[in-house]
């Protein structure tokens, strides 16, 4: 690759890799200057192009990075669920319940169960464990559109961060004495001991079938086999950072290497 011809990036993900030209998310196409406009347009990939721009793109015909359902299902948990039961993905039994329909949630679900924030919500905040109905009451008055959840009793989950599809790191996250979350930001710890190979290849498979090529799945051992939790767009860096891993040379190197492309 030439120096006078480098790959080019909206977003700031991969600022500071020398071969990466990142111009920034502008709210105005027409902000970024002639010069600027004719390298994005005449592009063969734009990495990174942000919410904001990936369908203009797409629609364009444009090949970008990350893909543009990596994109739509972000922070979208009902979307998620809802993508999971039409692929055929294992997931938890969740239901959605608009404002109206609250008065059946009891119906569907028995103490204890997890309602969540249902988008925007990461790093475990928004997400509850439901032991009564005080408890529900008080989170419906959070939200007019209520995620409810099996609970499914576990020690720990399973996180494989996949970038292009590549399982580049996989490790448990097992959560502190008295929380039922295993988030890291929760007090969850990380674990690379006995990472079973069937879990990892089973991410890669769900990670193509939602076309989700920069993701952290999270995933649960339970008696009918694993289960998808949800999908992590911002997976977070404490996990490479443990495996002495840095994710802006990763992504150099695929990126030099034509891997991604």
């Amino acid at each position: 690759m030439e120096d006078c011809n480098p790959f080019i990036a909206l977003g700031s993900r991969l600022k500071g890799v020398k071969e990466v030209l990142t111009l920034g998310v502008k709210p105005n196409f027409l902000d970024y200057t002639p010069e600027e406009r004719s390298l994005i347009l005449n592009a063969k990939l734009i990495l990174f192009p942000t919410y904001n721009y990936a369908q203009f793109f797409t629609t364009l015909g444009k090949r970008i990075f990350p893909s543009l359902e990596t994109y739509l299902y972000a922070d979208e948990k009902i979307k998620q669920s809802t993508l999971f039961y039409m692929l055929g993905i294992p997931h938890p039994r969740t239901r959605i319940y608009y404002r109206r329909h609250h008065k059946d949630i009891l119906k569907d679900f028995s103490f204890p169960f997890i309602a969540k924030i249902p988008r925007g919500s990461s790093q475990g905040r928004g997400v509850f464990k439901i032991n009564n109905e005080e408890e529900l009451k008080n989170y419906l008055a959070l939200t007019n559109v209520a995620y409810i959840q099996e609970y499914i009793p576990h020690e720990k989950d399973l996180r494989v961060v996949l970038i292009n599809y590549d399982p580049v790191i996989a490790y448990w996250r097992i959560k502190k004495r008295g929380e039922f979350r295993t988030n890291l930001a929760q007090g969850g710890k990380i674990s690379f001991k006995d990472i079973p190979e069937e879990a990892i290849e089973l991410a890669k498979k769900w990670a193509k079938k939602c076309r989700f090529n920069d993701v952290g799945i999270d995933m649960i051992p339970t008696n009918s086999g694993w289960k998808i939790l949800e999908a992590n767009m911002k997976y977070g860096r404490k996990g490479l950072i443990s495996k002495g891993l840095n994710i802006k040379e990763i992504f150099r190197k695929k990126l030099l290497s034509g891997e991604i492309g």
